[in-house]
């Protein structure tokens, strides 16, 4: 069965919070994901509050720029959450915006080479290894956690273009795709991903997760066809869906249909009802959705 989860866009106001994480674990959401988008709300704080404010709901953060951490942070981070809400939250890293890490002065040189190297160490650290590294980017020496997870952890990563989708197949334990990836988007990178997958010789299950921009109530329509536009990605065929519970139900079928395991509704931007939102998924496409 595909997975069906909504985002708590950063536009909003970090107070709105609880009220719509309350909302999701109410209605019976699978699962309600955060970004950490240069310079809004932070990504580790905001899924700390909102695994406390739930009971059941995982909490995904989509996603964590690696240049901003040193990976024992992002390590000590991580299984501190899992060992306060075992198995509840999603956490996803990736190479981020490369002109919101030039403004922060976390600009890399490779960004692609400093995903691996994060990647590799963060997942030797949150099995329990002790790590002692030396790369371009990451170093360490001799580190372990203390309260490391207890049971498998999975770490996914950004992706989009053909480097990194291959370098999630071979690093990652999954990958998560943006709203501007359409269905036959889904089916290319899943390609991607299994070539990287079978370089590195792995056979393990590896979950793909999409962002749909979805828009429905009054105005719809009008409010989706802004946001594409403002993105740049208006002439892009099979992005987005506005309507009712029945038209966006299909469009994550599609999408499911492409490869994804989970599909997370993204409001748009000026979404006039989060909570409302968040219900709309949950209690209305979730039903119609196999």
């Amino acid at each position: 069965m595909t997975a069906l989860g909504a985002v708590f866009r950063p536009q909003l106001a970090p107070e709105r919070l609880r009220a719509v994480a309350r909302v999701a674990d109410a209605v019976g959401l699978e699962e309600l994901w955060l970004w950490e988008d240069c310079f809004r709300e932070g990504g580790i704080s905001a899924a700390a509050a909102a695994l406390a404010w739930t009971e059941r709901v995982r909490v995904g953060v989509g996603l964590l720029p690696v240049p901003l951490r040193n990976v024992a942070l992002t390590a000590m981070e991580a299984a501190t959450l899992h060992r306060m809400f075992p198995g509840r939250a999603v956490l996803g890293v990736g190479h981020g915006v490369q002109d919101w890490m030039g403004q922060v002065g976390a600009r890399v040189e490779s960004p692609v080479t400093l995903l691996r190297e994060h990647l590799t160490a963060l997942r030797a650290l949150l099995r329990g290894e002790r790590v002692t590294t030396r790369g371009r980017y990451v170093r360490l020496d001799d580190v372990g956690l203390d309260w490391p997870p207890e049971g498998r952890v999975e770490v996914l990563a950004g992706a989009t273009g053909p480097r990194s989708l291959r370098l999630a197949g071979e690093a990652a334990d999954g990958t998560i795709l943006t709203s501007t990836t359409p269905a036959d988007g889904v089916r290319r990178a899943r390609g991607l991903i299994e070539e990287g997958r079978a370089a590195a010789g792995r056979t393990e299950p590896h979950p793909v997760v999409v962002h749909l921009l979805a828009a429905t109530g009054p105005g719809a329509a009008d409010r989706l066809r802004a946001e594409l536009a403002a993105e740049g990605v208006d002439s892009v065929p099979g992005l987005g869906v506005a309507g009712d519970a029945g038209t966006v139900a299909k469009a994550v079928e599609r999408l499911a249909e492409a490869g994804a395991d989970t599909v997370i509704l993204q409001p748009t931007g000026d979404e006039p009802d989060p909570e409302g939102f968040v219900r709309f998924a949950a209690e209305e496409v979730r039903p119609l959705v196999a």
